[in-house]
């Protein structure tokens, strides 16, 4: 007990001197190495405290020392915003430790770090799928966690966000038109897969109007065998729409489009010339 506190207060003396930090770098004293990277750690010196975990995680190999040095290192990382770096650390952990103390919030933050990393929905979404992937792990292996409604909603929102990136390259299919080719066509494909993987997005009002608009546009530039049938689609298309989304603000513009339909299938059907039932 004595000598837990010497090393305790030779901890808290190196905390306060740069010259000392420099001597416990070298230090074979493992315990004091131990002690001071708590100490640090618990001050919020997490770039001084991963220097000396790194050396203490092999030495502390089978230990419980060894556990919490592993732990901890992956916290410092995470509270010094090095999010990858703190990913890869929980994961070793809970790989190496499969029952460990602290497994469960590894796992967690594992998750939670990968979902700090994702970059804005234009760019690529590697760390988004690893994010998921994680806390989806996570919630696979404890459904009963404190930190389940958390981790729940960063899977929603990671799911936005893949959505939202979908969302993107509707947009851009619809504004292309039939520039090189029926864009009109990826446009209506892509969103409805992107509802299909993801049915309860918030985006799908705004991907089923995109469906909408497609649908009477590919209708509209359809050579005349085909546009009868293409315009009973983007009819079609209206009513699912309006019967899912009545109080929509896309509502006046989808009005207008099955009216337009309309109007332009009931002049084929009397242009016996360009159409026949």
């Amino acid at each position: 007990m004595k000598k837990n506190i010497i090393i305790i207060l030779l901890a808290a003396f190196a905390f306060s001197s740069c010259g000392e930090y420099n001597k416990v770098l070298q230090s074979t004293d493992y315990e004091y190495k131990y002690e001071v990277a708590k100490t640090y750690f618990s001050r919020g010196k997490y770039n001084k405290s991963a220097s000396l975990l790194n050396d203490l995680i092999t030495v502390f190999k089978g230990t419980d020392k060894a556990q919490e040095s592993l732990y901890m290192l992956g916290m410092c990382y995470y509270n010094m915003k090095d999010y990858q770096t703190s990913a890869q650390t929980f994961i070793t952990y809970y790989k190496a430790y499969p029952n460990g103390t602290y497994t469960e919030l590894a796992r967690y933050h594992a998750g939670k770090s990968y979902y700090l990393d994702t970059p804005e929905p234009r760019l690529d979404q590697s760390s988004t799928y690893l994010a998921m992937q994680e806390l989806q792990a996570f919630l696979d292996y404890y459904p009963q966690s404190v930190m389940k409604p958390e981790a729940q909603k960063m899977l929603f929102n990671l799911q936005d966000k893949l959505v939202y990136k979908e969302l993107l390259s509707c947009r851009l299919y619809y504004n292309l038109g039939n520039y090189m080719g029926n864009n009109y066509l990826s446009c209506s494909i892509t969103a409805q897969n992107a509802l299909k993987d993801y049915p309860y997005t918030k985006y799908r009002e705004d991907l089923s109007i995109l469906i909408l608009r497609s649908k009477y546009e590919m209708a509209d530039y359809s050579i005349n065998t085909k546009k009868g049938e293409r315009y009973r689609d983007a009819i079609d298309e209206y009513y699912s729409f309006k019967n899912e989304f009545p109080e929509s603000k896309y509502l006046a513009e989808a009005e207008k489009i099955f009216e337009e339909s309309k109007l332009k299938l009931k002049d084929l059907k009397n242009d016996n010339s360009e159409f026949s039932e």
